[in-house]
């Protein structure tokens, strides 16, 4: 898979959770996100249990707050989609603030907020924990199709070449006295945009014809098969299946 480089959201650490290996967090944050889901929206309470639980990992992981609450800030377009329901949706009416909002489209925000912050947040702390190149041998010990592994591998590993690339092409427009003010530079970007396509296009190909020159048949070497101990899995099992507690009671009450 390569040594590759440490990812943005990555959190180097020393922790019991930086220590599980991928393929085990990869599981337990999958099967949390599925039972959170699972939960019923009534149930608000067990929403707040999530949020503990979740914080309990990250203090654990040793992941300060400000790290995780500034990654999460991608999750900000659904925020605003979850505002817009109450406004938009039909049903009975309900006085907020002096505002008649929408019942059912207030609790489709809930819904949207609760278990779209829940799932983001688990995502974010498994990738604080987890490195990239860890990451990628979890899948494929995890059997997903190898070329699917190898796709999103070279998608990561190159983004930072194209941003890179990129810049460059800005700087030298720029050293041109190149503004873009309106549509009347559309064109120069377009003529841009394609220009790194075909930039892109190249060095693909030879990137892959240097991987074919040392060896390489459609697979990449795993270096390290060492396979997760039950006790791993145990501990990475305790968050997914404390939230199997919460919502089983959740659907009972």
């Amino acid at each position: 898979m390569g040594a590759g480089h440490t990812h943005r959201l990555y959190r180097h650490g020393h922790s019991p959770v930086h220590r599980l290996p991928a393929h085990c967090k990869t599981v337990a944050v999958l099967a949390f996100v599925f039972t959170v889901v699972a939960t019923p929206r009534e149930a608000v309470w067990a929403f707040g249990l999530y949020a503990l639980l979740l914080a309990a990992v990250a203090a654990a992981a040793r992941v300060p707050p400000g790290h995780l609450l500034k990654r999460m800030l991608v999750e900000v377009p659904f925020v605003a989609f979850a505002v817009l329901l109450p406004f938009v949706a039909e049903g009975p009416r309900v006085s907020v603030l002096g505002l008649a909002l929408s019942e059912p489209g207030l609790w489709g925000a809930w819904n949207v907020l609760a278990k779209g912050t829940l799932g983001v947040a688990a995502s974010v702390l498994l990738a604080a924990t987890t490195e990239l190149r860890e990451l990628l041998l979890g899948l494929q010990r995890l059997r997903m199709p190898p070329l699917l592994v190898q796709i999103a591998s070279f998608m990561l590993r190159y983004g930072d070449v194209i941003a890179d690339e990129m810049r460059r092409m800005g700087v030298a427009r720029a050293s041109r006295g190149f503004t873009a003010r309106g549509p009347r530079q559309w064109g120069v970007l377009a003529r841009s945009a394609g220009a790194l396509f075909i930039r892109s296009y190249e060095r693909g190909e030879r990137v892959h014809l240097a991987m074919v020159s040392r060896g390489y048949t459609g697979t990449m070497p795993v270096l390290d098969e060492t396979a997760a101990t039950r006790a791993q899995w145990s501990y990475a099992a305790a968050l997914p299946l404390a939230a199997l507690a919460v919502c089983l009671l959740g659907w009972s009450l």
